[in-house]
């Protein structure tokens, strides 16, 4: 099967927009990991991502006639660069959906890659939305549609990445990381690969909480993702492709999920080794890579990770800078009980010794106990436990909060911020998107019955935002609750029960 793309792959029109990206060696990170490491820089490209190729491929395609009426794409990114890109190219105009969600500077950055030739229509709250009124429009307009992924052509301008790569770098290669979203990206990487050198492990990577290629070839059937994470939000696809997902049947060797903790940590790397900032999708497969040779403790082999975008918003920047050093490993994280009496401070400090203290927070609420929150500076991943094992060793009763999303994004913050008046509390997390009236319609949506009890807040320059809530809702009121929840259509978590909340909020 992936015989069938050959042909394909090597006649693909791309390179009357995109380069060929630089293969580059990467000093830090060959180094940290005794193993060669080299990147595959797609950020480079005009447009900061892969995506052009593809696009372009497809309409470099189509007839004359088709070409005169025009295409049509949905997307809230990076292929809806590529497309007007390549409507400004071939003097085609190009009508771009686009969701209301989508900040202003990703609506102009497309307007100014298609200048004239490219219409912008904002419809819908989500992707799906966006993609389903851009099928409507198709057929009212007979223009063609340019799918993100799910697309022969499109899959082979992806593919030609692949053939670089294996132009640039002709000796021994055991394996080539890849992000994964709906699939266009490693279809086409993996078939020419398994074409031209099978020997060489396609692996792809996905984050844990948009996995949908992964489970869909575990199951051996498309799987529909009810939810998706959305920090990286160029691989956040709820359902893959039906054509990606017969080639990632044949052409891939395994998938790889990794956190947001992990991606940050390789953002960061990619910087140190090349002074570039990539976003979160296009650092994934770098991450994915650093978890493989962890797990497998390989040495000597020599590994390409494609570094597939970098359009990042500057404002992210403060959460990736702070999530990264866990990621790293170079930060822990604990709530640690100790007894409210003179010297027990003084004796935990000691049991610090030379350790670094990142952070330390702690606000006087019990007569008999203190709880702290404190984080501190590591050199390993298993560290965290050591620290945690020494603290309940000498006495003081700990929590590990190293790898725990409420206590990483909220909690630190708010140390400190019980109340009596609290009572019948429910704890919840939430995914809002980040645009005027998304809190008002969470507001709107509750029953006057219930009282908001605590609410914490941080932008982190993103397109959606992390948001906790504490709701007073009467024990009569429950089902109505849970209602509510289904309803809004916000991905939720239930956190009312987490021994930190009970530590330092309840």
């Amino acid at each position: 099967m992936p015989k069938d793309y050959l042909k394909k792959i090597l006649t693909a029109k791309v390179y009357d927009v995109a380069i060929e990206s630089e293969l580059q060696r990467a000093p830090h990170l060959t180094q940290r990991l005794n193993n060669q490491i080299l990147l595959k820089r797609e950020d480079n490209q005009p447009v900061f991502s892969f995506k052009l190729r593809g696009a372009y491929n497809k309409m470099a395609h189509l007839s004359k006639d088709e070409l005169k009426r025009g295409v049509i794409a949905a997307s809230a990114g990076n292929h809806a660069q590529g497309v007007a890109l390549g409507a400004a190219k071939l003097g085609c105009k190009a009508i771009i959906v686009m969701p209301t969600t989508t900040p202003q500077v990703k609506i102009d950055a497309v307007k100014a890659r298609g200048g004239e030739s490219v219409q912008v229509v904002l419809h819908g709250e989500s992707y799906s939305d966006a993609y389903e009124h851009a099928l409507a429009l198709e057929k009212k307009h007979r223009l063609s549609f340019v799918h993100p992924f799910d697309d022969p052509d499109v899959i082979a301008g992806q593919g030609t990445i692949a053939m670089e790569i294996l132009q640039q770098h002709q000796g021994p290669l055991d394996a080539v990381f890849v992000a994964i979203g709906g699939g266009g990206l490693i279809a086409g990487v993996g078939a020419y690969i398994k074409a031209i050198r099978p020997e060489i492990k396609v692996i792809g990577v996905q984050t844990i909480d948009s996995d949908a290629m992964k489970r869909s070839l575990e199951a051996r059937r498309r799987v529909e993702l009810k939810d998706v994470g959305l920090f990286s939000d160029g691989t956040a696809v709820k359902l893959v492709g039906k054509e990606t997902f017969r080639l990632c049947q044949d052409v891939v060797d395994e998938i790889i999920t990794v956190d947001t903790d992990a991606i940050c940590a390789a953002i960061n790397d990619v910087f140190m080794d090349t002074r570039s900032i990539l976003e979160p999708a296009g650092a994934l497969a770098i991450a994915g890579l650093k978890a493989y040779v962890d797990r497998e403790k390989v040495k000597d082999k020599t590994f390409v990770a494609i570094a597939c975008g970098a359009n990042m918003n500057f404002n992210r920047l403060r959460f990736v800078a702070e999530r990264a050093e866990v990621g790293e490993a170079k930060e822990a994280v604990f709530a640690v009980t100790i007894p409210e009496e003179r010297g027990s401070f003084k004796r935990f400090c000691e049991m610090l010794g030379q350790r670094n203290v990142t952070e330390f927070n702690y606000r006087i609420a019990d007569a008999k106990e203190a709880h702290i929150f404190v984080g501190i500076a590591t050199q390993k991943s298993s560290d965290s436990s050591q620290i945690a094992k020494s603290f309940t060793k000498a006495g003081f009763k700990t929590i590990d909060l190293t790898h725990d999303e409420l206590s990483k994004s909220h909690l630190r913050h708010m140390v400190g911020g019980r109340s009596t008046l609290a009572h019948n509390e429910l704890l919840y997390r939430f995914e809002f998107p980040e645009r005027p009236g998304a809190l008002m319609r969470f507001l709107t949506s509750m029953s006057p019955n219930w009282n908001i009890s605590l609410f914490h807040y941080r932008n982190h320059g993103a397109d959606y935002g992390r948001i906790l809530v504490g709701i007073q809702v009467p024990d009569n009121d429950k089902k109505a609750f849970r209602s509510f929840l289904a309803n809004l259509g916000y991905p939720h978590w239930d956190e009312s029960q987490h021994p930190a909340y009970q530590l330092f909020l309840a």
